[in-house]
């Protein structure tokens, strides 16, 4: 099933912050475990990440990897975590709404 693209940068960050909550990530690691769930462009995924950053939701470390240069991990500051937890609620909610109108237009 291809997602409208719309509904995917609509849920984008939300899925990059709850990853990352998770555990401190990198940037390869996130563009593939959110593809487990919806393909996405490598492409939407750096811009995201270096706006989490400027904003002050995530942080980045430098991290030896053993299969080729440093890796740059993102990690989940408490702003961030706050503010996961508000789209989270915000998500619910529109999910609740738009399933609860979609349920009532199609029993007319």
């Amino acid at each position: 099933m291809d997602i409208n693209v719309q509904f995917k940068k609509g849920a984008l960050e939300l899925c990059i912050l709850v990853l990352i909550h998770e555990r401190d990530r990198y940037g390869y690691e996130l563009a593939q475990s959110v593809s487990e769930h919806i393909e996405i462009a490598e492409g939407a995924l750096y811009p995201l990440l270096r706006r989490l950053v400027n904003d002050g939701y995530c942080t980045t470390y430098l991290q030896e990897s053993t299969e080729g240069p440093p890796r740059k991990y993102y990690k989940l500051t408490a702003q961030g975590e706050l503010h996961m937890r508000e789209l989270i609620v915000e998500w619910k909610h529109f999910v609740n709404s738009v399933s609860s109108l979609i349920e009532k237009g199609s029993k007319s």
